[in-house]
């Protein structure tokens, strides 16, 4: 399919990768259009916490780099991208996209088959040299690049409160397996007022996320790797829904149901909690905190089960078609890779640049580490709760699976074939 052409069918499927509903009528065409110096519209979703002064930092240094530039910086809010994806779903629908949108690349961006502008040019002038190849790759499309990385995100993460698992006796250190850690949430429950884990599941993906990380956990890299192809690994998939049930029906909030990712992790802060699993995000609201300082207040290690292994996720800018300002908003795009956006973004986000040999004199020691991880890392398995291993409507499949099977009651047997059937259609 063309760049420049859009069809019925393609944001049929768009609105179901963004959940929106009832879209109709597809207006013009995707061409390259629009003038080169119209006001530049960016849309994201970062608008509360860490997320909120990262945007910010992001936009300062672009607006001092560019002053002249008519800019426009459109936050929308909604966990896990939901009311961006709905909005930009509904711009494109209706023939008025954006300049720009943030959204997650990979196999992501087939849902927007059809709609995508080309930066080609922008990465070939020097972004290619200057990226990690595989922040590169997952930004085409079609053969054409039409996204530009922000930061990276690791998913396999592990956070805690040092004075609560202190409290319990336990020490993370030790836990080298999803039984060490089943074992040490016993012991937070047995030995303290703290919740063992704290969990947020007012939306699907997070429970995904979970899963996605056991299953690395209890049957690794390759057993991932096999599942989220489509390739098989049931058995795999079943022992993983297995582990990842008895952590949600013993040892997580009573308000789980109601609670949303910020809520959960500030029970972290809060001491109500000994655990979470977070992508790296988690650590940049604990940057934001007041007197919550790593390795006095607050530690991290690799999921148990995870070492050397680094689930990769990537934040990006996308390029849409019929674009109303090309000119600036490859401009833009350009800076979004650039050195100074990376460092400014990424040190509020509990993120690390895609950018190599970028000077991380202004990260903290947590990222410092995440960044020597992600160097050190045997292998970089996509997310599965992010658009990178699976495309859209196979990952919205796979939600309604944890939404009608796994969401207490707890169906092992069902999830697991629901699953199984989502990545093999």
């Amino acid at each position: 399919m063309k760049d420049t052409e859009l069809t019925r069918r393609t944001y049929l499927k768009g609105a179901a990768g963004a959940g929106a509903a009832g879209l109709t009528g597809i207006a013009g065409c995707m061409g390259m259009g629009g003038g080169g110096n119209n006001e530049l519209e960016v849309l994201h979703g970062w608008t509360g916490g860490d997320g909120a002064a990262a945007a910010e930092a992001l936009v300062t240094a672009f607006e001092e780099e560019y002053p002249d530039m008519p800019t426009n910086f459109s936050p929308i809010g909604g966990g896990g991208n939901e009311n961006l994806d709905t909005v930009v779903a509904n711009r494109l629908n209706s023939g008025d996209p954006p300049s720009s949108f943030a959204g997650w690349p990979g196999k992501n961006l087939a849902k927007y088959d059809g709609a995508l502008g080309n930066v080609t040019d922008v990465w070939e002038n020097g972004m290619l040299d200057a990226h990690i190849p595989e922040a590169a790759e997952l930004c085409k499309y079609n053969g054409e690049y039409r996204a530009m990385p922000i930061g990276s995100h690791r998913l396999n993460c592990l956070f805690y409160n040092v004075e609560v698992v202190e409290a319990a006796g336990v020490n993370p250190d030790d836990l080298d397996s999803a039984d060490a850690l089943l074992s040490a949430l016993q012991t937070v429950d047995e030995q303290t007022d703290a919740v063992p884990m704290a969990q947020a599941m007012q939306s699907a993906w997070t429970t995904l996320q979970l899963f996605g990380v056991v299953l690395l956990s209890t049957g690794g890299y390759d057993a991932y790797m096999s599942f989220v192809n489509g390739e098989g690994g049931r058995d795999a998939v079943k022992t993983a829904f297995e582990t990842t049930k008895e952590i949600l029906e013993n040892y997580i909030n009573d308000d789980a149901s109601s609670t949303d990712l910020t809520a959960a992790n500030q029970k972290i802060i809060n001491g109500d909690a000994a655990f979470i699993h977070q992508g790296n995000w988690a650590a940049g609201a604990y940057r934001g905190a007041e007197n919550f300082n790593y390795d006095e207040h607050w530690g991290h290690k690799t999921f148990p089960g995870t070492e050397e292994l680094y689930t990769f996720h990537i934040d990006s800018f996308i390029m849409p078609g019929d674009n109303p300002s090309p000119e600036n908003t490859k401009t833009f795009l350009e800076f979004a890779g650039s050195e100074t956006a990376q460092v400014a973004f990424n040190q509020h986000k509990g993120s690390i640049p895609t950018r190599t040999g970028v000077d991380t004199s202004e990260f903290g020691p947590y990222l410092k580490e995440t960044i020597e991880d992600f160097e050190n890392a045997t292998e970089l398995p996509p997310t599965l709760a992010h658009g990178l291993a699976v495309e859209s409507q196979t990952m919205t499949d796979l939600e309604n699976v944890i939404t009608n099977q796994f969401t207490g009651p707890y169906n092992v047997q069902q999830a697991t074939d629901g699953f199984m059937n989502a990545v093999q259609n």
